[in-house]
Order: C-alpha cells, then structure tokens, then sequence
C-alpha cells in the first residue's frame, strides 16, 4: 500500500513537471508555430503576417492543422517518455 502512495506522489510530481516542459512546433517552414506542454494544453498559435490572406486561407488552414497534430504527438510522446521513467518501462494505460 505504501508503495502505491510513493507512487501516485511520483505520477502527481511529473504531471507537473509536464505542465512545465514546453515543445514548440513548426508548420510550412516556421509560417505557423505552435507551443504545447507536456499534458497537450496549447500555450500558443504564432502565425506569419505575410501568409494571412484570404486568398490562401484553405493553405493556412492546413498548415495549423499539420501544426497542432504534430505538436500535440510530441507532447503525447514526451509524457510517455516521463512516465516510462517512472514505471521502468511498463505501459500503464490511462495514466495521462
């Protein structure tokens, strides 16, 4: 029972320290750059001004979406690396 408290304590200590780390992800070039934490919470969209035309809106649209994807895949990728830390390695599914 002991060990499960050390344990929790450890999976609460690096959800935070995964609100902490940050990943930041580029689209078409660094056009669109996105910056998420380690619990895939968006912290920021940056958009070029020279791409913002409506007539390249479907473009720009594409771009944030290959952007969040990306960033939110790392982030997923950098919890697991976290946690396998803590587990040895064992995947504990629903953990994050």
């Amino acid at each position: 029972m002991k060990q499960a408290q050390i344990m929790q304590k450890k999976m609460e200590e690096a959800k935070e320290e995964l609100a902490q780390k940050e990943i930041k992800v580029s689209s078409g070039g660094g056009i669109i750059e996105i910056i998420i934490n380690g619990q895939q919470e968006i912290k920021e969209i940056k958009i070029e001004p020279d791409v913002i035309d409506a007539k390249e809106k479907e473009m720009l649209e594409d771009l944030i979406l290959a952007a969040v994807n990306e960033s939110i895949r790392q982030s997923k990728e950098l919890a697991a690396q976290e946690i396998a830390k803590l587990t040895g390695g064992i995947n504990v599914p629903g953990l994050f």
